[in-house]
């Protein structure tokens, strides 16, 4: 992991480790808690609705059926993929159901959107979620056109990350070379592939807590190297980049 603390923007990291996106053509980022901050909490109210649509399913309360979402969740990577595989249930009903929630808590990020823009190359957004909540969770942001394509859940075939498939799928349908690539995610586990196929890595981190992750990977030894950067701050991170790649 790459990094060190400081002020402004460059307590991402050092400079020096910045110019490791030299090369990069291809920015590829996760939507939720990555492009909006996890304090917005949108995913909050998809997780409801998912517990909701599991005890509506399977005639159960709403707490049992979150234990049930989370063992899906834990089992298949994603609560659909355990539905599809244990109830064989319709992928878009549940999709429909869970991601028709209230938008409004998400504001347009004008600064993000600069930085989005700014990078040299071609920008993907790459979720587990589906297009039409991508589309909208976009719009919310205000950065819709900065971005070439959405690669969502029906487009990886209904198999999440962190499963290989789905990011070879996605390298295949994109043309995205790995090695000149880089991959945003708020979930360590969806960048261990990422890394492994030659992507720099960058783990988003709830806002405060940048420290307090880092020296958590310190301690989980192998599990460290898979994640190269990490920033509580999405739009100053791509800032930094931005300003290392310049004086490169």
């Amino acid at each position: 992991m790459s990094g060190a603390p400081g002020s402004g923007e460059g307590r991402h990291a050092h400079t020096y480790d910045l110019r490791a996106f030299t090369g990069v053509e291809a920015w590829v980022f996760d939507l939720d808690n990555t492009l909006y901050p996890a304090h917005v909490n949108l995913f909050a109210q998809i997780d409801k609705r998912i517990s909701e649509y599991i005890a509506r399913l399977l005639s159960m309360d709403e707490a049992s059926a979150r234990v049930r979402q989370k063992e899906y969740y834990r089992d298949y990577g994603t609560t659909l993929r355990g539905l599809m595989m244990e109830h064989q249930i319709e992928p878009d009903d549940f999709l429909a159901y869970v991601h028709d929630i209230d938008y409004s808590p998400v504001q347009p990020d004008p600064k993000l959107g600069a930085a989005i823009a700014a990078l040299p190359g071609r920008k993907f957004i790459f979720t587990n979620g589906d297009r039409p909540h991508a589309e909208r969770t976009a719009a919310a942001l205000g950065i819709t056109d900065h971005f070439e394509d959405i690669f969502d859940i029906v487009a990886a075939g209904l198999m999440p990350k962190p499963n290989r498939e789905s990011y070879e799928l996605f390298l295949q349908k994109t043309g995205v070379a790995p090695a000149r690539a880089a991959m945003f995610e708020d979930l360590t586990r969806n960048l261990l592939v990422p890394h492994k196929l030659g992507m720099r890595t960058v783990l988003i981190v709830p806002q405060g807590t940048r420290e307090v992750f880092r020296e958590a990977w310190e301690m989980e030894g192998q599990d460290a190297p898979h994640v190269d950067f990490a920033t509580d701050d999405l739009g100053g991170f791509l800032e930094a980049v931005l300003g290392a790649l310049k004086a490169g």
